[in-house]
């Protein structure tokens, strides 16, 4: 067997690893709850108007992701609404691995969905990871600037990403970028330089009529490098969390899945009416 058709598997293994072992491992196929978010029922109030639709990243599901951060915002009184996508046949509970411009189809009927319960005009988008990224393809080319108030993205990949400079290796082995496109066409369009990502950044990152916020870390060591996180344009706020509280050292995982600092962030960029100061004390908030 030639070099490296043998180093093939494990480039590609250690590509998949390096992002599993960011997410927390799912015990169950993925299910709404039953009581909580994703209650068809609620109705936006006048001081939270919109609901908010959490979208979560790459092996990950509409459940784990958000077992903090969605009762976070229902106990501030949001309507609060998660959803699956990107499943390959044949994989269960690990989602956001399909091609990301079908995800975005997924990501508008099920907004369409929620603003049809609700009765709302708009809805708030949160992100972490490819589900910070992902909708804004839905934004850009699927209508979604229409029915969208802001984005907020924690930790995305909005231009792609190196894992830590891991990618640059794919040209020294024929073949492995086919490899990955073809088992987890979700991953490949997530690679810095992918077609799916030149065509997404083409023209510039936002659309009119919508208020984003990114909130990265400089710990992050799967969306490599930070900076890239980043988005340019009239209505966009760039957030790192080290700049407000230099204690929090939350990687790629943990700051989409535990920290209330980020979490605080998230309310203000909900409500920026009603901002206040995040700072280290918010994680106790």
């Amino acid at each position: 067997m030639l070099p490296w058709k043998r180093a093939l598997g494990p480039l590609a293994a250690l590509l998949l690893t390096t992002a599993i072992a960011v997410v927390p491992a799912a015990t169950a196929e993925a299910a709404a709850p039953s009581r909580g978010w994703n209650d068809y029922s609620c109705k936006p109030s006048a001081a939270h108007p919109r609901p908010v639709v959490l979208v979560h990243g790459t092996l990950a599901n509409s459940v784990d992701n958000w077992l903090a951060l969605a009762p976070y915002l229902e106990d501030r009184g949001y309507c609060v609404f998660s959803l699956d996508y990107g499943q390959l046949p044949g994989v269960p509970v690990f989602y956001g691995l399909g091609p990301i411009d079908k995800s975005a189809e997924q990501l508008a009927a099920f907004v369409d969905k929620v603003l049809a319960a609700t009765g709302a005009a708009k809805a708030d988008l949160v992100g972490h990871s490819q589900g910070g990224m992902m909708p804004r393809y839905y934004l850009r080319f699927l209508g979604g600037a229409a029915k969208v108030n802001a984005l907020v993205g924690i930790a995305p990949d909005n231009h792609g990403t190196t894992l830590s400079g891991l990618t640059n290796l794919l040209p020294y082995f024929p073949g492995a970028e086919d490899l990955i496109s073809a088992a987890t066409p979700g991953l490949a369009d997530q690679i810095a330089g992918s077609d799916f990502l030149t065509k997404l950044n083409e023209g510039g990152d936002t659309v009119p009529g919508v208020h984003y916020t990114v909130i990265a870390t400089k710990y992050d060591e799967v969306v490599t490098p930070y900076r890239t996180q980043y988005l340019s344009g009239s209505d966009v706020k760039n957030v790192l969390l080290q700049d407000l509280c230099p204690l929090d050292l939350s990687e790629h995982a943990f700051i989409g899945l535990t920290d209330r600092i980020a979490f605080h962030e998230v309310a203000n960029a909900l409500d920026p009416a009603h901002a206040t100061a995040t700072t280290c004390a918010s994680a106790l908030s």
